[in-house]
């Protein structure tokens, strides 16, 4: 059941990362749940590196420090993406 929660987790921190950073992400829902549960880790580690709190905790802050990952996430693929394609 923790999987499927944190599937659901992903999938909204995923579509306030997408709304909150302007521009067209084309992903589906899985690629946006993914998209929220990489955001995760990354913001729950920064997060660990700063507080006492685990990566794993779920707090306020931890769900700020998800959709701050996610946004982070997001930028690094589409800069990744459009070097890409113009070369």
């Amino acid at each position: 059941m923790s999987i499927i929660l944190f599937a659901v987790f992903g999938l909204i921190v995923g579509f306030l990362a997408r709304a909150l950073l302007p521009g067209r992400q084309s992903m589906g829902l899985g690629m946006t749940a993914l998209l929220g549960v990489a955001g995760s880790f990354i913001g729950g580690f920064l997060g660990s590196l700063i507080t006492d709190s685990r990566v794993t905790d779920f707090n306020t802050a931890g769900l700020i420090g998800s959709v701050l990952g996610s946004i982070l996430l997001l930028l690094v693929v589409g800069r990744a993406s459009s070097r890409t394609a113009s070369v």
